[in-house]
């Protein structure tokens, strides 16, 4: 019996443009265990991001399935979908996707709130001195800095517990210093709530942290990291 968390049978993404369709995915299969941390690596337009997208369910696959705790995302609605990930899933994007209008406090405060929990503010304080911010939790965004909104950011993310920590290039838009202390974050969050991370990323030391790294390549696993996934 698989212990897997999320689970991907032949899973495509197409999308029309203008010049028709594109194949973004094509046939990835792939499982990923309780507890893993996996890396998405390869070169820009591969399709890593659309690979975690679609594990998020924040995209919709066009073949194949797509299998998050044993619920298929592909048969869901997006409000089923926005309730599941809201349950179960911590996402964490390059560009911070922070509210302006709300300070640190309350971007954290609100997704729990939105949950139904009644300590929503206790714990988002919590996570924020987690992450080292509980001296900045009343301010805005503008008034923090890059590796401090992302740090905001996985505070967010890490707040409700979730058993799936999804990130997008954590440490794209950071300079060494600030990328390598959020590195030490995501891992410190994930091994103190015990959540599976699959991460995006083109830093080589990000990822040779990682339990285990597939690389894409043209929108598939590259051959000579096939054996790494599901038959």
């Amino acid at each position: 019996m698989t212990d897997a968390v999320l689970s991907l049978k032949h899973a495509a993404l197409s999308l029309e443009g203008n010049a028709g369709r594109v194949d973004i995915l094509r046939g990835i299969s792939l499982e990923v265990t309780r507890g893993e941390t996996l890396g998405l690596v390869g070169p820009s337009g591969s399709g890593k991001s659309s690979l975690l997208m679609l594990m998020g369910g924040l995209e919709r696959a066009t073949g194949g399935s797509v299998t998050a705790l044993g619920q298929d995302l592909t048969a869901m609605g997006e409000d089923e979908l926005a309730r599941f990930r809201r349950g179960h899933m911590g996402v964490v994007f390059q560009s911070f996707h922070l509210i302006p209008t709300m300070t640190a406090l309350e971007n954290v405060a609100t997704p729990l709130e939105l949950a139904g929990m009644r300590d929503a503010f206790p714990r988002a304080r919590a996570e924020l001195e987690a992450v080292g911010l509980a001296a900045r939790a009343d301010h805005y965004p503008a008034q923090l800095s890059g590796g401090e909104q992302q740090r905001v950011a996985l505070a967010r993310a890490s707040a409700p517990r979730p058993e799936i920590l999804l990130a997008d290039e954590p440490t794209g838009n950071l300079d060494e210093a600030n990328g390598s202390a959020i590195m030490d974050l995501l891992f410190g969050l994930r091994d103190r709530h015990g959540a599976t991370l699959v991460l995006v990323t083109h830093s080589g030391e990000l990822a040779a942290r990682c339990d285990r790294v597939i690389r894409l390549r043209d929108g598939e696993i590259a051959p000579e990291l096939a054996r790494n996934a599901a038959e």
